[in-house]
């Protein structure tokens, strides 16, 4: 959703993409628009610290700025991996396929995920 706002004699743009309201029951718990404990949950342990300390700094500048953009983004960022990490064998086959496309050879069968996301540039 994209208004005008007046500020003092200034017009700005606002822009939100989350709202509030009844939710069909059918809806995946990480379908656009989850809410951080959803996310939060999926992620792999590993990955939530960085999570909620993303998640802190993105509220602290929303509070600071008036400006919810950049906590949506946070938000759909962190919700799309933890898509890709709600199921753990998955999310580990997809990582060493990237990893070995960008490596050009196989990753070791018993590497480690972190060595294996590492190589894969980070996912």
């Amino acid at each position: 959703m994209m208004c005008t706002a007046t500020q003092g004699r200034y017009r700005i743009r606002v822009s939100a993409s989350y709202s509030v309201g009844e939710e069909p029951v059918s809806r995946h718990p990480l379908a656009k628009g989850a809410s951080p404990e959803a996310i939060a949950a999926a992620l792999l342990p590993g990955d939530r610290a960085e999570f909620f300390t993303e998640y802190e700094q993105a509220l602290v500048a929303a509070r600071e700025s008036l400006d919810l953009t950049a906590l949506f983004t946070m938000l759909e960022h962190w919700r799309r991996v933890a898509a890709l990490q709600a199921d753990p064998e998955v999310f580990r086959r997809v990582v060493r396929r990237a990893a070995d496309l960008l490596t050009g050879e196989p990753s070791p069968a018993n590497e480690p995920l972190e060595e294996t996301r590492r190589k894969a540039g980070g996912i």
